[in-house]
């Protein structure tokens, strides 16, 4: 009987998750969302007791990670679980966005190191009153990992001139209706990190509007596969940089002048903690609801008619009207011959 009471006791001990030493944060700053990934069961801390801003215990148990994500960057909801900001005037005005992770058990007798991860991210663009408008092709990505020091990393998205991936082709970008299906080379990389950072694409999608949660959309990638019978996934998860391709189009019952957005969200992983490639594709990954970890990256693509691209076309107005004249010419010349 001692020794099932024993047992009970250790019970709650093997159950709980194993301590991980807490000295590691990697503080995503997309456009507009924060994410920031800490070490599952950080110091033994469970997740259901961290607690992000002291205020919201909405953590995600991702593998290897607990997750908290800052979802709206916007003035109406820029304190969102305790976010604080603050604005630096300048020629260069920038926004900061402050916020932190922390530990907090309500139990009577607390044996686990406290946990206080601080984190921040900076913004250099414009602030409106209604909405945040900050570079939508580029993040920042910080990795603090303890003693061996702290990595900054730009991520993002570029569009490049062909399948070598060299040149990288200046924003903003514009297709021709005449290039309509030509191929379209995209990029995505982190510049500043180790070898042991990957670039994971986890989904890719094209909107007609700039909103990436438009219903009216057209996916390319999902959960890292293709979507769509022109994209060609050249690298993903092997390197700091993910590249692949699709065949342009446009979206109906817009005339002459449209904009398509491609919205990519991507995360980086950490080799050296995680296993970062995705698992083959199959008929199961393309049925499966989208599990979206990472952040958004946004390219604009203007579709306009090039004045220059009719030179040497006939439209059907004007071939109309010159068969009319050609008619009419036959015509008299007939009636010409039979006077004679």
């Amino acid at each position: 009987m001692a020794s099932i009471y024993a047992l009970l006791l250790l019970l709650p001990v093997a159950w709980s998750c194993p301590p991980q030493k807490a000295d590691y944060v990697m503080v995503s700053c997309f456009p507009n969302t924060i994410i920031a990934n800490v070490p599952e069961c950080p110091y033994g801390w469970e997740i259901e007791q961290l607690s992000l801003g002291g205020v919201c215990y909405n953590g995600i148990h991702s593998p290897g990670y607990y997750r908290f994500i800052i979802p709206d960057l916007t003035p109406k909801n820029r304190s969102y679980c305790g976010t604080q900001s603050e604005y630096i005037p300048g020629k260069d005005p920038k926004y900061i966005f402050y916020n932190w992770i922390v530990s907090n058990d309500t139990s009577l007798t607390v044996r686990n190191q406290p946990v206080n991860y601080t984190f921040s991210c900076t913004y250099r663009a414009a602030y409106l009153v209604n909405n945040a408008v900050f570079s939508q092709r580029v993040a920042t990505v910080f990795v603090n990992n303890g003693s061996v020091g702290t990595f900054s990393s730009q991520l993002s998205m570029n569009v490049f001139t062909n399948s070598k991936f060299l040149y990288a082709k200046d924003a903003p970008y514009v297709i021709d209706t005449s290039e309509i299906g030509s191929e379209v080379f995209i990029g995505i990389e982190a510049k500043g990190l180790s070898s042991r950072f990957k670039v994971v694409i986890n989904n890719c999608w094209a909107t007609p509007t700039p909103f990436s949660t438009d219903k009216k959309r057209w996916s390319l990638i999902m959960n890292s596969c293709s979507a769509d019978h022109t994209v060609a996934i050249f690298e993903n998860a092997k390197d700091s940089r993910s590249m692949f391709k699709f065949n342009s189009f446009r979206f109906r019952q817009l005339e002459k002048v449209s904009t398509v957005w491609l919205h990519c969200e991507v995360h980086v992983c950490d080799g050296e903690r995680l296993v970062c490639q995705p698992s083959p594709c199959s008929r199961r990954s393309m049925t499966s609801e989208v599990d979206p970890n990472g952040g958004i990256l946004t390219a604009e693509f203007h579709i306009k008619v090039n004045a220059s691209s009719n030179n040497g076309h006939i439209t059907g107005t004007s071939f109309f009207i010159l068969l009319v004249v050609l008619i009419n010419s036959c015509c008299d010349l007939v009636s010409k011959s039979e006077t004679v």
